[in-house]
């Protein structure tokens, strides 16, 4: 197994339900990601790293573009996003390479230097839907 591969499962069975109890609030750097299964139509949620831009949200995709989380959202074509205490109906998935999203990342370079560190080659965008999340 690669080292990325172990570090993905130590996330997914260790780390990322820790950080579900603080993803997504106002001063955390963590985001979630609400998606539904494609297979199972089962309600997932996901911690991510979500960088809001002025069209939208970019998440990095340290693990390349097979993951399931990633796949759910392509195929349902929509997500919740959780970010800095807001939440976001995010619509039109798109995956792009690290250069057509530089630009956009550029009010937080910090952001991009660690994204760089960490190899990161593929991003997910997404759109914001027309309308507002209804309340849960």
């Amino acid at each position: 197994m690669a080292v990325l591969d172990t570090v993905r499962v130590f996330n997914k069975h260790v780390l990322n339900p820790a950080m579900m109890l603080v993803a997504g609030r106002k001063y955390w750097y963590a985001s979630i990601i609400e998606h539904t299964g494609r297979h199972t139509g089962k309600e997932y949620a996901t911690p991510v790293v979500a960088e809001r831009v002025d069209d939208g949200l970019i998440i990095p995709l340290p693990y390349g573009t097979d993951t399931d989380w990633l796949r759910n959202v392509l195929a349902a074509g929509h997500a919740t996003v959780h970010v800095h205490g807001e939440t976001y109906e995010a619509v039109d998935p798109q995956i792009l390479d690290a250069a057509a999203v530089a630009g956009q990342l550029a009010p937080n370079p910090n952001r991009k230097r660690t994204f760089d560190r960490f190899n990161v080659r593929s991003y997910l965008k997404l759109a914001p839907a027309a309308t507002p999340p209804a309340p849960k």
